[in-house]
């Protein structure tokens, strides 16, 4: 049984792009963080290989 571990470095990359995305809504739009939330928390799940 070969299982093979794909790479989830594009994954930490959307992660850490969201991330600063959501801070940045949070400073300026406080009102539209929530909008990031699905994209870190997806991104996230994927980096940390959960799937």
């Amino acid at each position: 049984m070969n299982i093979e571990k794909s790479s989830t470095k594009t994954y930490w990359l959307y992660f850490i792009i969201s991330m600063i995305a959501m801070v940045a809504f949070l400073v300026l739009l406080p009102e539209w963080f929530w909008v990031m939330l699905p994209f870190v928390g997806t991104s996230f799940v994927y980096a940390m290989d959960w799937t």
